[in-house]
């Protein structure tokens, strides 16, 4: 990754993650609000509920891979959000799933109970800012999690791990930060155990091509302010990503556009900014994090005239 776009990623998240959490709480990431986008949420369950369903679109975790001790990365980890929701949630599948209530206690309100018998699994975590790592670090600690996860300040296209080390690689919206698509899921490969399971999801453009026509100039313009302002190289269609990966070792691959589906989170998002906490904050997290702020519809914009899509890729390798 080129040192320039490195330090405007590094950047970007050590000034805005402190208020993201303040604000938003954990998950550093989109909502789900039903498949129409159309169900009311609170919006924090929405952000639990993308995990959720993400993971029940990909099938996973199932109890015959979770017989063994099971290995996570959560590549682009933020705080830690995902990661520890997945150690939480898998070791509860590890052991015997575990029901609370007669359901799937989905908040992991009484995860220390449930997180006794669940040290097979375990996670990493890797992200460019040293903010979010020690913060996620603090966070596993305060969750008594600390023996089963660690976070790391790692280079996505350059991981530093093994080949085959992870049976699950989950990359929650950091794909579209990666200045080469395919080194990035080249890298995804390789550290991903034979059997194991690739779950991506990914802000995307439009499909392109002979029906739906090359990018307008006004559409780069638009994409253009956003890459500038959330510090991304550029994006591709989740075709051209389907393309990536269909060239690399892996089956059973599947895609998806959930666009329509975590839109709604963009003018939540924008309504929570304006609260006087949220304002405070900003005026005193550096113009980083006040662009981004005011840049919030742009993303709302790009969704309703579909430039902007939402992009689903799992695979097995």
């Amino acid at each position: 990754m080129t040192s320039t776009l490195y330090q405007q990623i590094q950047q970007l998240y050590d000034a805005s993650s402190g208020l993201w959490e303040q604000v938003w709480g954990e998950h550093m990431h989109h909502g789900y609000y039903g498949p129409d986008g159309n169900l009311k949420k609170e919006r924090r369950q929405a952000q639990i509920d993308l995990i959720e369903e993400l993971l029940a679109w990909a099938g996973v975790p199932s109890e015959k891979a979770l017989c063994e001790s099971y290995r996570i990365l959560d590549v682009g980890c933020g705080i830690g959000g995902s990661t520890l929701y997945l150690t939480e949630k898998f070791s509860s599948v590890a052991a015997n799933n575990l029901k609370l209530d007669g359901r799937s206690d989905r908040d992991f309100s009484r995860s220390a109970e449930l997180n006794k018998t669940g040290a097979r699994v375990t996670a990493t975590g890797i992200t460019l800012s040293p903010v979010q790592a020690n913060r996620a670090t603090e966070r596993a600690k305060i969750a008594d999690a600390q023996s089963n996860v660690n976070f790391l300040v790692a280079d996505a296209l350059n991981m530093p791990f093994p080949d085959e080390s992870f049976d699950l690689v989950w990359s929650l919206e950091s794909g579209e930060h990666m200045p080469d698509k395919i080194k990035f899921l080249q890298e995804c490969c390789r550290v991903l155990k034979p059997g194991g399971t690739l779950i991506l999801a990914t802000w995307c453009h439009r499909p392109l091509g002979e029906t739906a026509g090359e990018l307008t100039d006004e559409e780069r313009k638009e994409l253009a302010e956003i890459y500038r302002v959330y510090a991304l190289p550029y994006v591709i269609s989740l075709p051209e990503y389907e393309e990536i990966v269909r060239s690399l070792l892996l089956t059973s691959i599947r895609t998806a556009d959930w666009s329509k589906a975590v839109a709604p989170f963009w003018d939540v998002v924008i309504d929570s900014a304006l609260t006087p906490s949220a304002i405070w904050g900003l005026l005193t997290s550096g113009w980083t994090t006040i662009q981004a702020a005011l840049a919030l519809g742009l993303m709302s914009r790009g969704y309703q005239s579909g430039l902007i899509r939402f992009g689903l890729i799992c695979a097995v390798k």
